[in-house]
């Protein structure tokens, strides 16, 4: 299977008169739009090929912190996908500012605690993508990727790009990018599967960079996406 996430630059979300993501996408995929949306449709959207077969989202609002004036940042936004591989795919979005990493530290372990009541012991595949505002060595990045305990509670997920890039930095938010806006390069961005005792139960074949590059003299977003291939292991779940 084949995994896309992207922190689109959104000049024109997702309203009653315009869809973006259907604009971008055409009619080939379900595509669903999670709550906590601003005035002009900035907010979380996951589409698939195959049915989606339910919904979940939870506020992300750990401290008071957490402004309630972005309400597309602080949630978390889960897929229930029936494909060849059933699988939950989950957009988490924590808070963006610098000083905050206490709250995405709270809003990393909200969201795998989701995850977990929402798998309720079953064999599914769990795919968590999206703009995490952390650098690998942060407290919240080191607890996805089963390096370091938060809260009482510790899991374990690998990060594609670091299983297909080991050492490469893999900026998603980088001055090569004049829409940036910041001064420095991080990696920020991810995609994570969710590992079981002995590893990830699905294969990464691939990871890269997407919208990385300039077309036709226009930058697709501030951020650089990723798009991961993906495989079966053998045995299944």
């Amino acid at each position: 299977m084949r995994v896309a996430t992207l922190n689109l630059w959104c000049r024109h979300g997702v309203t009653d008169d315009y869809d973006q993501i259907a604009d971008l996408l055409g009619s080939e995929y379900e595509i669903h739009h999670g709550g906590g949306r601003t005035p002009d449709g900035a907010g979380a959207t996951i589409a698939s090929r195959w049915p989606v077969t339910g919904l979940h989202e939870q506020d992300l609002s750990v401290t008071a912190r957490v402004d309630p004036a972005e309400p597309w940042i602080g949630r978390v936004y889960v897929a229930q996908i029936d494909g060849p591989e059933p699988l939950l795919f989950v957009n988490h979005k924590p808070s963006y500012p610098l000083h905050m990493e206490r709250e995405r530290e709270l809003q990393a372990v909200a969201t795998a605690r989701l995850v977990e009541d929402l798998l309720a012991g079953e064999r599914r595949h769990v795919l968590l993508a999206g703009d995490f505002d952390a650098t690998p060595d942060a407290a919240s990045i080191r607890f996805w990727a089963g390096k370091q305990s938060l809260e009482g509670t510790s899991v374990c997920y690998r990060d594609a790009w670091a299983e297909a890039h080991p050492g490469e930095p893999g900026y998603t938010f980088t001055t090569r990018n004049p829409l940036m806006g910041w001064d420095w390069d991080r990696r920020i961005d991810y995609i994570f599967v969710r590992c079981e005792a002995k590893g990830p139960t699905l294969r990464i074949d691939r990871c890269e960079r997407l919208f990385a590059e300039l077309v036709d003299g226009v930058w697709a977003s501030d951020h650089f996406g990723l798009v991961t291939d993906l495989s079966a292991r053998a045995g299944g779940v």
